[in-house]
């Protein structure tokens, strides 16, 4: 199972790639818009976890791209603000498959990736 963390926050975002490489799961952990398009030039991840808000750059952007270059790809969208809260992100993004808070323990983000990544 290959996967694509995008968060700006290093603390976070190592925490769920340590969740995940306990799974037996290849991580690879990108920080900006830049970071993430260039690592799904070169690698076809099963699932991408990626904040709604990046600190560099455009996290739509980032799906739309996912969309194009690996279509099979699902995004898991997490956030720590009310943004989409009305479930419009599915909306937006087709490749989408759950919208979570940043604060859901990583064990549970943990599952939700693998369950969404086997359904590929």
């Amino acid at each position: 199972m290959n996967v694509l963390i995008v968060e700006s926050s290093p603390d976070l975002g190592s925490l769920w790639q340590r969740h995940l490489e306990r799974q037996g799961a290849d991580v690879r952990l990108a920080r900006t818009q830049e970071d993430a398009i260039l690592a799904l030039y070169g690698t076809d991840f099963d699932i991408l976890v990626l904040d709604l808000v990046l600190e560099q750059g455009s996290a739509l952007a980032v799906a739309d791209f996912a969309s194009y270059r690996r279509p099979e790809a699902r995004v898991i969208f997490v956030t720590n603000t009310t943004f989409f809260s009305d479930g419009s992100i599915f909306a937006h993004s087709p490749n989408a498959c759950a919208y979570v808070q940043s604060g859901t323990p990583p064990e549970d983000l943990a599952a939700m990736v693998e369950h969404y990544a086997a359904l590929r």
